[in-house]
């Protein structure tokens, strides 16, 4: 693509300019090379503007910069204001605007995003409608896995992702978008059909991340004027905050009865091992119910997004209904359907509350005992091991403490000081150092009628061990777990 093609949009100033052909974008020098254009971006822990004379070397002639940097008389040099933002905006044309073939579907919130994310895909795709997913545990569309670092990626990969998944046929993404990919200019020049409003409570707010709430609460705000119409919860405080930013038509939903959307009886459904919640919901005078294949009252409260964007796309409750019996959320509250009469779910939960909030859905369930797995990072976040050990201690019949991420620290150290505080709280538990062992322990111990929750691991697909990530799945060892379970290994 010709240079003056990318710019295109941008304000910028250069000396001696060459519409020159672009064969690619970089902002990481090691990945810079002739024709490729370099971005000197500035970020959080370090400046591109640094690796100017890297990038050149690996043969990089044309440089994008927030101010002069010297360079060989060879080099282009062009000064914009805000290369974050640049890095955006160059990105959507050189990847001819795939936003604009699509109807992406931005969903913000301080919880529920990566489940809500999900619903919204499985709905669609069970009406016929090829849908990507962006976030948290990935970027997926219909065979095809993409890796991802951020829950909202850098607007470069996020831009290419977006081309993708609309040449792989994607009518939709349902995409989670973070304040920081919003601070961070990640998101600008994406074109949203929709913006989701979920909830808002105070996170994310410290050192790299926001000044305060007020600072925090401002960017989720942000994505609404970018979008042709927003979803919004109205039981949440500051959703009248969220609708004077929207500029289009506002679709509301929750318990309020004022909304669009209203969500009525919620409750918990127990077929067998698998944990699910059904509702009832008033929609412009209609009543309709369905059941989610995944457990807790709050994923009722999500399911109500998902039944909105299908009524906006024209899908059936029918489908949208098979959707909703389909879905999982890989890593979060996810249920091991091949377990056959213990209920397993595999979350990531790594943290004093939400260890709390899924053994607190469990316990809504019926059961006979609930057995709790889990570890803690090793090298920081020490104060985590107190809450989870007190957590699990108070809560669980049964903890098993094992290894999460202990990279340089000594593993069985990390768990002693876990089992203390379990210990403390009046709980029985067991330390086994190695999760691969631990996990096949918990399968093996729970009974007819249990509830095993394998909390830290989530999604993730490695354990980080002195430095090195080592290939590691819960869904794996889990599997293997069951199998010799049930030949009697």
């Amino acid at each position: 693509m010709k240079l003056s093609e990318i710019l295109k949009g941008l304000t910028y100033t250069s000396e001696g300019f060459c519409d020159i052909e672009i064969k690619d974008i970089a902002y990481d020098s090691r990945k810079s090379g002739e024709g490729i254009l370099f971005v000197c971006m500035v970020g959080a822990f370090t400046d591109g503007h640094k690796y100017a004379m890297s990038a050149y070397e690996k043969g990089s002639r044309v440089f994008l910069c927030q101010r002069k940097v010297e360079l060989p008389a060879d080099a282009l040099i062009i000064i914009t204001e805000n290369t974050r933002s640049a890095l955006a905006k160059i990105s959507c044309n050189f990847f001819r605007n795939p936003s604009r073939e699509l109807c992406v579907i931005g969903i913000t919130g301080t919880k529920g995003k990566t489940t809500s994310a999900h619903l919204v895909k499985f709905a669609l795709e069970a009406g016929g409608i090829k849908t990507g997913i962006i976030g948290t545990v990935g970027a997926f569309y219909g065979d095809t896995e993409l890796p991802t670092v951020n829950t909202t990626p850098e607007s470069y990969e996020l831009q290419k992702m977006l081309r993708q998944m609309a040449d792989g046929g994607c009518r939709a993404v349902a995409m989670e978008v973070s304040s920081l990919g919003l601070k961070h200019h990640r998101v600008e020049g994406t074109h949203f059909g929709y913006g989701v409003f979920i909830n808002l409570y105070p996170d994310h707010i410290g050192t790299n991340e926001h000044d305060s709430f007020e600072e925090y609460a401002y960017w989720k705000a942000q994505l609404f004027p970018m979008c042709d119409k927003a979803i919004v919860n109205t039981d949440d405080p500051f959703s009248e905050e969220i609708m004077k930013h929207c500029k289009g038509e506002i679709i509301t939903y929750g318990y309020d009865s004022r909304a669009d959307y209203v969500l009525e009886n919620a409750r918990k459904v127990k077929d067998g091992n698998l944990l699910s919640v059904a509702f009832d919901m008033k929609a412009k005078g209609k009543d309709k119910s369905f059941t989610v294949a995944l457990p807790g009252e709050f994923n009722a409260h999500n399911a109500l997004i998902a039944v909105a964007l299908s009524e906006q796309f024209g899908v059936r409750d029918e489908a949208t209904a098979k959707g909703f019996r389909d879905v999982f959320v890989r890593g979060r509250g996810e249920l091991v359907r091949e377990s056959e009469d213990v209920t397993i779910i595999i979350d990531y939960a790594h943290n004093g509350i939400s260890l709390k909030s899924i053994i607190d859905t469990a316990r809504e369930y019926d059961h006979n005992k609930i057995i709790t797995l889990f570890g803690s990072v090793g090298g920081r976040t020490e104060c985590r091991r107190e809450e989870l050990g007190t957590v699990s201690g108070k809560m669980s019949d049964f903890t098993v403490i094992t290894s999460d991420d202990p990279d340089y620290e000594d593993p069985r150290s990390i768990c002693e000081e876990i089992a203390a505080y379990c210990k403390k709280a009046g709980g029985e538990y067991v330390i086994i150092p190695d999760r691969g062992e631990a996990v096949s322990f918990a399968v093996k111990k729970a009974e007819k009628g249990d509830i095993l929750i394998l909390a830290g691991k989530g999604h993730e697909q490695y354990m980080k061990i002195n430095g090195e990530k080592v290939p590691f799945s819960e869904k794996a060892e889990v599997l293997r777990a069951l199998k010799e379970k049930k030949e009697g290994i």
